[in-house]
């Protein structure tokens, strides 16, 4: 594009137009050349060249500045009777330009100028007037602009080298273009610079800009430099101006009622000192209570409060971002995929403004991954004020490679979980407790359901057993993990890194079981003509650290495909794959179809419901996916539960996987029988769980006593064998 192709006016006032975005980003977006004479010099006409530059540096272009000193008659009287040289008067009228105190902004800009020098993009020269009648100052204000086609614009008139970012100063300029009727006086001006420039203008001495000024600009020069810091400071304005006029940080809005049991873990975590854990059953509004808490402490704080928010996926943040929304919060959205193409810039802004007390709060929601990140932590670290940090799903802060980024300066702290006591882990549990502190509210799934915030539920476990192969490579792994264990002198069980990948080997063999396929299409045929349901794949979990959001393996792969050709071509139904492979926009789209339940019978799931997806709409779930770890399980059930129109209660079918068919276990001996019993113990854990707060409990009771029976486990010593931890 060149200059022809913009619509720009033939004058802009600043009462008027906005001078950065209508004129000067637009045209310097498509210079390569950018010459300006300014009047005086000051460190603020520096300040103000910068205006709109990044585009202009962007296209490699370079920048010519002419000023003149600021000179007092004194200074002038000095130069004529020869008590100071030009020299040693215009040094130091240039140092003392810059004895004040700059605010971020103007730091950054001075950053900028330092590199545009180093790199040979910016030179700047002193124009004075001289003749017989002594010395006098140049004051001429043009600007001139070259881009790749040979075209220039001119412009003059009350150029505003004093602006600054806070300045309400009245600004006017005139346009004149090289290729309309203006070339002549365009030629004039492009003429007169040069002269100027090159020291050959008439009554006008040029000279070089002192070194001791190229020093002191070199002063500023940080590390990194920031280009786009227009818009950045346009987005510190627009928050001043909002804390003129509007109250920021979380309100809790007229529309949500918070439930006594809300109330109650709000008021048990301030009286922690606004730290503590709310470990609450899935669907029981974890998200609302922590928003709420928030409320309450920005209200004791005088709305004085910075809060960032951490979830496990993106998916998450966006659903936190809704809510964040009704608390009269502007999050900053922070992740890889965030609409917010420019979030980086507006969180470190964002804090530079708090620390500065330009804005009393800013609210930044991002994901584990990012949060995580060099970026994320080296900033979040410099925040000065209070500061409250809420972490979802905060049982995953128990690893060590996450609870090694909490950081140590927000004051307040709050940890959502429906599952805080890590699986097997006592020390990622209580590093939790350290940090967070205590549990300030308990609201089981149990509790939840009496209490009407749950769907009442039907629980109906089906054994399925590992086939020949199957078996051999399960009996084969158990026996290289049993080789691995390591028990301390207390006889704590730990596991090598290598022994944790067997295990994650080992739970695909169990989640993956063929005949898991055989038993679907059995339970499901009585379901062949009904909708809002739900099959759960996923032959790994997710605590496999080789994890990815977005990825799924080739074993879930092929679960899910045999599945999806099992209901949709086999037995004729309407199906759709649901996967976090799937564009979150045509999941959204799924779940729409699938709550109306005329157009979408089922869906085929992986992870989902570990994820965080939320699809209330969810009456009967088959869950092939077995999993023995407590965080995993209780989260898919608890999704299933949440309330829905015209949902009186839920359906799970748990597929309980066994080592062998109990008839077979007849031609085993008493030894052979208890060497398999870690898994059957593992699945009736699940299953006594599940059963618990079932309506139909005495189906699993059943159950859970035909495998007591049958693997030998209600025998003396049947649960002493050093397989059972895994």
């Amino acid at each position: 594009m060149s200059f022809k192709e913009l619509n720009l006016k033939n004058e802009y006032r600043s009462f008027e137009d906005n001078m950065i975005g209508d004129f000067y980003i637009p045209l310097l977006n498509q210079s390569i050349r950018y010459d300006r004479a300014v009047g005086f010099f000051s460190s603020t006409a520096l300040i103000e060249i910068t205006r709109g530059l990044s585009g202009l540096i962007k296209n490699n272009g370079k920048i010519r500045l002419i000023a003149s000193p600021k000179l007092s008659n004194e200074d002038i009287e000095a130069i004529a009777y020869g008590y100071k040289t030009k020299k040693e008067i215009i040094s130091t009228n240039i140092l003392n330009s810059f004895e004040k105190d700059f605010n971020v902004f103007e730091k950054k800009r001075l950053n900028l100028l330092a590199h545009l020098i180093s790199k040979g993009l910016l030179d700047i020269k002193i124009a004075l007037i001289e003749n017989n009648k002594g010395i006098g100052i140049f004051h001429d204000k043009l600007g001139i602009v070259e881009d790749k086609e040979s075209n220039f614009i001119a412009f003059s008139g009350s150029l505003n080298e004093t602006a600054n970012a806070f300045s309400h100063n009245y600004e006017a300029i005139d346009i004149f273009r090289s290729w309309t009727y203006d070339k002549e006086r365009v030629d004039s001006k492009v003429s007169t610079f040069e002269n100027i420039w090159s020291n050959t203008a008439k009554n006008i001495v040029t000279v070089d800009f002192p070194e001791v000024g190229y020093e002191k600009l070199q002063l500023y020069k940080m590390e990194e430099v920031e280009l786009d810091l227009d818009e950045a400071e346009a987005y510190f304005l627009n928050r001043e101006i909002e804390k003129l006029t509007k109250l920021e940080g979380p309100i809790l809005p007229e529309s949500i009622k918070i439930r006594d049991y809300q109330i109650k873990a709000i008021e048990s975590w301030e009286i922690n000192e606004f730290r503590g854990i709310f470990n609450m059953a899935t669907g029981t509004g974890k998200t609302i209570t922590g928003l709420a808490a928030a409320a309450h402490l920005a209200k004791t704080l005088n709305h004085k409060l910075a809060l960032v928010i951490v979830c496990p996926y993106q998916h998450l943040v966006n659903q936190w971002v809704e809510d964040i929304e009704l608390f009269n919060m502007k999050p900053i959205i922070g992740h890889s995929a965030s609409r917010q193409r420019k979030w980086k810039e507006r969180f470190k802004t964002a804090i530079e403004s708090y620390n500065l007390e330009v804005s009393d709060h800013f609210c930044f929601v991002t994901t584990n991954a990012t949060f995580s990140s060099d970026y994320v932590q080296q900033h979040l670290r410099t925040i000065q004020r209070d500061l409250l940090l809420i972490v979802d799903e905060a049982h995953n802060f128990g690893a060590g490679h996450l609870n090694s980024k909490l950081p140590e300066n927000p004051n307040y702290r709050l940890a959502l979980s429906a599952t805080i006591h890590r699986h097997n882990d006592e020390e990622g549990t209580d590093a939790l407790f350290n940090y967070f502190g205590s549990v300030c509210i308990e609201y089981t799934l149990e509790m939840a359901i009496r209490n009407d915030m749950l769907t009442p539920y039907y629980y109906y476990p089906i054994p399925v057993f590992l086939n020949e192969e199957e078996l051999q490579e399960y009996r084969e792994l158990t026996a290289r993990i049993g080789s691995m264990v390591r028990k301390d002198r207390f006889g704590k069980v730990s596991f090598s890194d290598s022994a944790k990948m067997l295990l994650l080997k080992r739970a695909k063999i169990i989640a993956g079981s063929s005949e898991k396929i055989e038993a679907l299409e059995k339970a499901i045929m009585d379901y062949k003509d009904k909708s809002h349901l739900l099959v759960y794949c996923g032959a790994t979990t997710i605590s496999d650290p080789t994890y990815e959001e977005g990825k799924t393996d080739v074993e879930e792969k092929r679960q899910i495909d045999v599945v999806v050709n099992l209901m949709g071509n086999k037995l004729d139904m309407k199906i759709s794959k649901f996967t976090s492979e799937e564009p979150a926009s045509e999941r959204e789209v799924l779940k729409q179809s699938f709550d109306k339940g005329d157009q979408l019978q089922a869906l085929v799931a992986i992870r989902c419901l570990d994820e965080g997806v939320n699809i209330p709409s969810i009456k009967t779930a088959f869950i092939l996916a077995s999993s023995t770890n407590p965080k995993e399980y209780i989260q898919r059930r608890g999704r299933v539960l949440r309330k829905f129109k015209g949902k009186q209660y839920a359906e799970i079918y748990d597929f309980i996987t066994l080592p062998v068919p109990f008839t077979q276990l007849n031609n085993l001996t008493e030894d052979e029988i208890l060497s398999l019993k870690s898994l059957p113990l593992r699945e009736i854990e699940r299953m006594k769980d599940f059963s618990s707060v079932a309506e139909n409990s005495s189906v699993a009771d059943d159950l859970i006593s035909t495998i007591q029976d049958y693997y030998l486990l209600n025998r003396e010593g049947g649960y002493s064998n050093e397989f059972d931890t895994f």
